[in-house]
């Protein structure tokens, strides 16, 4: 007796196709499932045990074999017990094998029967549909797996006899509806900021651009209170990107209900998280912080009391939107295309008005110095947040609000978008994104940018890839101007955000501006 049902197994946020093959032999009593399971797996027999004494049905006192195949793919999680017990019943003539032909299969059995919610119900429904089968899910999935499409057949289970009742037509399983998570109106707003005018103006620029961004300043200067209110000016995701991200939250089991969130993910961990925790991998490798803010916002707090190698981790992510997590019989890649947007304190003892730090310059130089240069590069903004005063806390609140600087923020990325859609570039996003061969062509500054940036170059000892980031930031200030050229004040604007207080030599005592360095007039 043989039975044979089509499931997946995650490798990133690919589901590689994976058949369940059950054979029933005579001979003595076993139950063996080879393939390469991990624990939750193997622990899968006696879960099929127990679901098929709840419907009804016992296991035939034979020898069964469960081969998960290609023999050679790792299979990790509890997802593979649906598939096992279906195709258990094929093998045991309790459902027709044409039945189950077309679908594939994701689940954890309950022992009383019940089919329970399982992480990567909408990677598993695209993966099916590549190689032109549905989908059987347990019902909790069903919302999320629905966004596949609707050409895709989905079926959405509460129970083990649920399902069996649809095949033999005694009950209809209705296909099941997408479902969106809006998130409330009501989050932080730009307008609660007094002060920080120039904070407020980098914010909008690192949102316009995408751009990478380094807060500076005493506590309570309110860099934390700037970087919550920064997804309340980013434009909302489009359909396309609200799909991939909900990959990665999917993966991950942070799908709420199966519903795909409209907005950008915001993730903010401590800075006592593991490189594993920050960009993903472990035993069992999954999603890290750096990927579940894949087109969003990661904030790190306290920058410098984070690990270093932890912070070096992100050097590859931020310069390729991807990152690889590689074992000894696979490789993982998943995308990792988001903001960085960093803060930090000036030195340990914190400094701010009217304090004095018992070991002078030093204090800061070693706690700047946790933070590498090449880190530092891949850096776009780095500012300075003074500390506010009395005076700006009793001052009315500002004309503008979030709402007015996210309008200003979507057009500006509608026309990057428009840019990049006329030079054949339709899969950059941000200028962020923009590589060195698109960047010469569409934020190639004029005659005096040109110059001016040249003697910034030799006067700050820009990098090549620093050098490039400015680049870049002076085309999102074009663009927040609606000017198609970048000229010399773009230019300007950019250098004096590439900042001076990280520098290898030390920090330079108090705000500088750009054009103060550059000696630009």
């Amino acid at each position: 007796m043989y039975g044979a049902v089509a499931t997946v197994a995650f490798v990133g946020v690919d589901a590689r196709p994976v058949d369940v093959q059950v054979r029933i032999t005579p001979g003595a009593s076993a139950f063996m499932i080879v393939g390469l399971p991990d624990k939750a797996v193997a622990e899968s027999r006696e879960r099929v045990r127990n679901a098929l004494h709840a419907v009804g049905l016992g296991l035939p006192y034979k020898h069964i074999t469960v081969n998960l195949a290609p023999a050679d793919l790792p299979k990790e999680g509890s997802h593979f017990d649906l598939a096992i017990v279906l195709a258990l019943m094929v093998a045991m003539e309790a459902i027709a094998p044409e039945a189950v032909k077309a679908y594939a299969a994701i689940g954890e059995l309950a022992l009383d029967g019940s089919i329970r919610p399982v992480p990567g119900a909408l990677p598993a429904a695209i993966g099916a549909n590549a190689v032109g089968k549905g989908l059987i899910c347990p019902e909790a999935c069903g919302p999320e797996a629905a966004w596949a499409g609707e050409s895709v057949d989905i079926l959405a289970a509460p129970h083990l006899l649920s399902l069996v009742n649809h095949f033999k037509g005694l009950q209809t399983l209705s296909r099941p509806r997408p479902a969106l998570h809006r998130t409330p109106a009501t989050g932080p707003d730009l307008r609660d900021v007094r002060g920080q005018e120039s904070a407020k103006r980098a914010l909008e620029v690192a949102a316009a651009g995408g751009h990478n961004l380094l807060m500076i300043g005493p506590p309570g200067s309110g860099k934390s209170m700037l970087a919550a209110r920064l997804p309340s000016i980013l434009p909302p995701l489009t359909p396309e990107e609200m799909l991939e991200v909900s990959m990665v939250h999917s993966l991950a089991g942070e799908l709420m209900g199966g519903k795909l969130c409209t907005e950008r993910p915001f993730r903010t961990p401590h800075h006592s998280a593991s490189m594993a925790a920050l960009v993903g991998g472990g035993t069992r490798p999954r999603p890290g912080e750096a990927s579940l803010a894949h087109l969003g916002v990661l904030f790190l707090d306290e920058l410098p009391e984070f690990q270093p190698a932890v912070l070096d981790s992100l050097r590859q992510p931020l310069e390729t939107g991807e990152l690889i997590i590689a074992r000894a019989n696979h490789r993982i890649a998943y995308p990792a295309r988001m903001q960085l947007v960093a803060a930090m304190n000036p030195c340990r003892c914190g400094g701010g008005p009217g304090h004095s730090c018992k070991r002078g310059p030093r204090c800061a130089a070693d706690y700047q110095a946790r933070i590498s240069g090449p880190l530092l590069d891949r850096i776009d903004i780095q500012i300075e947040v003074p500390a506010v005063s009395a005076a700006d806390l009793v001052l009315p609140p500002p004309p503008e609000g979030s709402s007015e600087v996210r309008a200003r923020v979507t057009e500006a990325r509608t026309r990057q978008r428009e840019r990049f859609l006329a030079h054949g570039e339709p899969s950059a996003r941000t200028n962020a994104e923009l590589s060195g061969h698109l960047l010469e062509r569409l934020a190639a500054p004029d005659a005096a940018g040109l110059a001016l940036i040249r003697q910034a170059a030799d006067t700050l000892g820009l990098s090549a890839r620093a050098y490039h980031r400015t680049l870049r930031v002076a085309r999102t200030l074009a663009d927040l101007d609606g000017a198609e050229t970048v000229a010399r004040i773009h230019v300007a604007e950019a250098l004096s955000y590439r900042g001076e207080t990280l520098r290898p030599d030390g920090p330079r005592p108090g705000p500088v501006t750009g054009r103060e360095r550059i000696g630009a007039k």
